[in-house]
C-alpha cells in the first residue's frame, strides 16, 4: 500500500504570500481555516466541506483545479 499525502498537505505546498493566482490564494486562505479536514483525500468529502464552510473560496472551480493538480502529483 502506497502512502498518499492529504489534499491539505499538498495544498500547503502551493502557498505564496505574494502570489495572485487563484489556486495560490485558495492555499493561502485554507491555511487559516482551523476546521479544514487536514487528513482528507476524498474529493466528495472535501467538496462538501468547502461548499458549506469555505466562504474564502469564491468558486468551486478553483478547488476542482487544485484537486486535479493534487491527483496528477499523486499519480
Amino acid at each position: 500500500m502506497t502512502f498518499r499525502e492529504s489534499f491539505y498537505r499538498f495544498l500547503m505546498t502551493l502557498r505564496d504570500p505574494d502570489g495572485t493566482d487563484e489556486v495560490t490564494q485558495f492555499a493561502n486562505n485554507a491555511q487559516h481555516d482551523s476546521q479544514f479536514p487536514k487528513q482528507a483525500q476524498d474529493y466528495e468529502f472535501l467538496s462538501n466541506y468547502l461548499e458549506l464552510n469555505a466562504s474564502y473560496l469564491p468558486s468551486m472551480t478553483i478547488f476542482d483545479k487544485a484537486y486535479q493538480m493534487y491527483l496528477e502529483k499523486m499519480a
